[in-house]
């Protein structure tokens, strides 16, 4: 069964409508990334989906359980939650801990914990940090924490607030390759300002636009992200692959724009040269 986010409002105590009317189906194995500017109600839309935040008006359904008749901690064994603010979620005393803390509560076995830790640590570059504070890290570290203490227990819907802010290359590819892993088997739900992040998957995502705390595109990320339209209302700009092409039709190269591959590019603007040839 899906998460199904049915006609959502939200409106926090102080009147500010977050989300107006946000529909929105996420099922087992989808790959959605949520992009638009700052105040779009991302962030607001992603913590209703775990019941962080319960709907205004309106229904979130975690197969089939409408999150205000549940607690956060039911939901969380099927929805893990990344915040974009590690700190909002790091409590414990060492890396270690922190990693082990949900699989705790969760009960799996002692064999089980050790072994999805030290998988955690290594993966994410933290076992010389294991006996460190979590909150005394830096902001790269922590996001790195936050994220494994996630993964750790494997959500079958996993939800990620932007996860590469603080990230350098290398961590962005790890986290890459996790996401990649992820796909097909569990549904990966993505909040980033990071276009480029995005337009290098393979498989592309889903790509849904927010602007004004409403859904305004949803489709896939090849006709979305090359749209010019649609990415300055979502205040985004093109993503390279779709620019350059862009430039080269000015200079009048008869070239597609639709696309986010750099092969796929590079097959267009042989064949359109050849074709002038």
């Amino acid at each position: 069964m899906p998460i199904e986010v049915r006609d959502v409002w939200y409106v926090y105590p102080n009147g500010v409508e977050a989300l107006r009317g946000v529909s929105l189906t996420i099922r087992e194995g989808d790959f959605v990334v949520v992009m638009g500017p700052n105040g779009a109600g991302k962030t607001t839309l992603m913590k209703t989906l775990n019941g962080l935040l319960k709907p205004t008006r309106g229904q979130v359904l975690v197969d089939g359980v409408d999150t205000r008749k549940a607690t956060v901690a039911e939901l969380a064994r099927k929805v893990g939650l990344v915040f974009q603010n590690p700190d909002h979620q790091l409590f414990c005393e060492t890396v270690e801990e922190e990693i082990a803390f949900a699989l705790k509560n969760f009960g799996f076995p002692e064999e089980e914990i050790a072994k999805r830790v030290e998988w955690a640590l290594r993966t994410f570059g933290l076992e010389e940090y294991r006996d460190s504070s979590p909150l005394a890290l830096s902001g790269g570290e922590k996001k790195r924490v936050a994220l494994a203490s996630v993964l750790v227990w494997d959500p079958k819907y996993l939800v990620l607030d932007e996860p590469t802010l603080g990230q350098d290359h290398a961590q962005k590819e790890v986290l890459r390759e996790l996401i990649s892993g992820f796909l097909g088997q569990r549904a990966v739900v993505m909040v980033t300002h990071d276009i480029e992040f995005v337009a290098d998957f393979r498989p592309l995502p889903r790509v849904v636009l927010m602007a004004g705390g409403r859904v305004i595109a949803s489709g896939r990320a090849e006709e979305v992200l090359t749209d010019p339209e649609l990415l300055a209302r979502a205040c985004l700009l093109r993503p390279q692959v779709p620019e350059t092409l862009y430039r080269l039709r000015e200079k009048g190269l008869p070239v597609r724009t639709d696309v986010l591959s750099v092969e796929e590019a590079r097959d267009i603007i042989l064949a359109a040269l050849g074709a002038g040839a």
